[in-house]
């Protein structure tokens, strides 16, 4: 059975850190994202990455966030830098060309 569990996320100061965590259970993390929905915006891609290639980025995280995987964990992750209000939001792992069920996502709130 396919689960997607994220953690990770919290209240944190502008210009801080944080480490999200996606723990994929059933499936090859081969070709995963890590997903953002703001506040009253719909859900979008902000960081991909596949095996053999180089991570791909949203503009407006390029720089400041960078996506990761353990395979041995069959974990993904995503460490955000340089945090700003506007990354405030729910954040998702899921693929990328297949789309497994959502989880429950983490809460990331950045204050200014």
């Amino acid at each position: 059975q396919v689960q997607l569990k994220e953690s990770g996320g919290k209240l944190v100061q502008a210009g801080g850190s944080l480490r999200l965590s996606c723990v994929a259970s059933g499936i090859h993390i081969n070709s995963m994202g890590w997903y953002r929905q703001a506040p009253g915006k719909q859900r979008e891609l902000i960081a991909g990455i596949t095996s053999g290639e180089s991570p791909n980025y949203v503009d407006s995280v390029k720089g400041r966030f960078t996506i990761s995987t353990d395979n041995a964990k069959s974990t993904v992750y995503l460490q955000m830098d340089s945090l700003k209000p506007e990354d405030t939001g729910v954040y998702y792992c899921n693929g990328l060309t297949r789309y497994y069920v959502w989880g429950q996502g983490t809460q990331v709130t950045v204050s200014s």
